[in-house]
C-alpha cells in the first residue's frame, strides 16, 4: 500500500456535496456497499442506489435504503418511475456512477452495450464518469473473455478500482478478484470527482509516470532486477491524479494496488516499459521513478536451466537495456515539456545526481539515498534532493506520499510559469 492508510488519505483529499449513483451488482461483496454508502454520506455526498435482481439475493433494498436515506431503484419497468423515462433521469442527475461489486456479468453487459435491466440501461444511457469495482472468482477475472471486456471498457474510458488479491468467499480459493475495500473505493471516487474540477492545477494535463522494478528473464523461472517496491512511483501517480491530471502509470511488477483514477499499464521488462511510455506520449510531464534494470541477459533460456555438475556454472552474457530516461529526454516533438528522473544512490548522492541530470538531458532529477542506513528502499519514508538547472533543494525526511505531492505541486507550478512566459 501507499505510505498512509486509506482513512488518512481520504481525509486529506475530501470532496463534498456530490451526487453518487451506486449500482450494486450481484456478488457476495455486495454487503460492503452498506459501509461504502455510510462512508460516502459521512463525507457529505448523497447516494442514490440501483440494485440488480441478483444483488437483492445478498442484501435487501430495505437495508440499502435505510443506510442511504433514499429510495432504492430496482425495476426498469416500474410505472411510477418510467413515466418520465426514469432510467435516463437516474443516469444524468448524478455527478458520478459507481458499480460495486462489478460482476463478470455486469462487465460483459457494459462491454457489449446491453440494456436488459435497469442497471445496464442506466450505464448505457449515462453521460457521467463511471467507476467500477470488480469482484469475482480469480478464474473468472483471469478468463480471456473477462480480460477482453476489461480492455474494451478501459478503452471506452471506464475507470477501475481493484480488484485486490486475497482470499475469496469460496473455501480454498485465493487470487485476484476481491472487491476493493470501501475506503479504497471512496478514495477512487473522490479522485475522479476532483479531476472534473477545471480549477485544479493539473486539470487538462497528461502526466506519465514509471514505477517499480523491471524483471529481465534468465530463464522462465529466474530473472535479474533492481530492488524497488514501487511505493514512491505509485504515490506520484496518485498525487498527480489528485491535482486533476490524466495519469498514465507504467508499472513494473509490484504488489501494490493500482492507484485510483489512474490508467495503469503493467509491464515486465525494460523494453516493454519503454514501448509503453512511447505509446502513452504525448504528455505534459514525464516522471521516471522506476528502477529499471541496466542490463538484460542476451542468451536467456527458453527452458529452466538445470544444475549440472558436469557442465559447470552456466555463463550469462549481458547486453545493455534501453535508457528510458535519456531516450525520452531527447529533443523532439514527443518530448514532455517537463522530464523528471530519479537517481538512487548509496554514496555521494547529490554529486552523482547532478552528473546524471546533465548526462541524461532531463530537466530535473530527484536524488535519494537508498543505502541500508537511509531506509528508503521498501520503506514508507524518503529523504530526497531536487536537482534542477537552478541548483539543489534538500527536502526534509517525509512520507513518500508527501514527497510525491510536493514534487507534483512543483511540476504544476513549473508548467504554469512556462505558460505565462510563452
Amino acid at each position: 500500500m501507499l505510505s498512509c492508510d486509506a482513512s488518512d488519505e481520504t481525509q486529506h483529499t475530501t470532496v463534498t456535496g456530490k451526487r453518487i449513483l451506486l449500482i450494486i451488482g450481484g456478488g457476495i461483496a455486495a454487503y460492503k456497499c452498506l459501509d461504502l454508502i455510510r462512508r460516502l454520506r459521512e463525507r457529505g455526498h448523497s447516494v442514490r442506489t440501483v440494485m440488480t435482481a441478483s444483488a437483492q439475493q445478498f442484501i435487501t433494498p430495505l437495508a440499502v435504503g435505510a443506510i442511504s436515506g433514499d429510495r432504492v431503484f430496482t425495476d426498469l419497468f416500474d410505472r411510477a418511475d418510467e413515466h418520465d423515462v426514469g432510467h435516463i433521469r437516474l443516469s444524468r442527475e448524478a455527478d458520478l456512477v459507481v458499480v460495486a461489486p462489478a460482476t463478470a456479468d455486469l462487465l460483459a453487459k457494459m462491454a457489449c452495450g446491453l440494456a436488459d435491466d435497469l442497471a445496464s440501461a442506466v450505464l448505457l444511457a449515462t453521460d457521467k464518469p463511471v467507476l467500477v469495482a470488480p469482484a469475482m472468482n480469480p478464474r473468472m477475472w483471469l478468463n480471456p473473455a473477462t480480460k477482453r471486456n476489461v480492455a474494451t471498457l478501459q478503452a471506452d474510458g471506464i475507470h477501475f478500482v481493484g480488484p485486490n488479491v486475497g482470499e475469496m468467499a469460496e473455501q480454498g480459493e485465493a487470487g485476484p478478484g476481491r472487491m476493493a475495500e470501501p475506503l479504497e473505493i471512496v478514495a477512487a471516487i473522490e479522485t475522479l470527482l476532483r479531476k472534473s474540477d477545471p480549477d485544479l492545477p493539473l486539470a487538462g494535463r497528461h502526466v506519465v509516470v514509471t514505477s517499480g522494478p523491471t524483471h529481465e528473464p534468465i530463464d522462465p523461472v529466474r530473472y535479474i532486477a533492481n530492488r524497488s517496491s514501487g511505493k514512491q512511483g505509485h504515490a506520484i501517480a496518485q498525487a498527480a491524479a489528485e491535482l486533476g491530471a490524466r495519469v498514465t502509470l507504467v508499472s513494473g511488477p509490484v504488489t501494490l494496488p493500482d492507484p485510483p483514477g489512474v490508467q495503469v499499464v503493467h509491464v515486465e521488462t525494460a523494453q516493454q516499459m519503454l514501448e509503453a511510455v512511447r505509446a502513452a506520449l504525448p504528455a505534459d510531464v514525464g516522471i521516471f521513478a522506476a528502477a529499471v534494470a541496466d542490463w538484460r541477459v542476451a542468451n536467456a533460456s527458453q527452458q529452466k536451466i538445470k544444475k549440472d555438475k558436469s557442465s559447470g556454472t552456466p555463463t550469462l552474457k549481458f547486453v545493455e537495456n534501453p535508457d528510458i530516461l535519456k531516450t525520452i529526454s531527447e529533443r523532439g516533438p514527443m518530448r514532455p515539456g517537463l522530464v523528471i528522473g530519479f537517481a538512487a544512490e548509496t554514496e555521494n548522492v547529490v554529486e552523482l545526481a547532478i552528473k546524471k541530470r546533465r548526462a541524461k538531458g532531463c530537466d530535473w532529477i530527484v536524488a535519494n539515498d537508498v543505502s541500508a542506513e537511509g531506509g528508503a528502499m521498501g520503506g514508507d519514508r524518503n529523504t530526497v534532493h531536487l536537482i534542477t538547472a537552478q541548483g539543489t533543494e534538500s527536502w526534509p525526511p517525509m512520507a513518500k506520499i508527501e514527497v510525491a505531492r510536493r514534487l507534483v505541486e512543483r511540476a504544476a507550478e513549473h508548467l504554469k510559469q512556462s505558460q505565462v512566459n510563452v
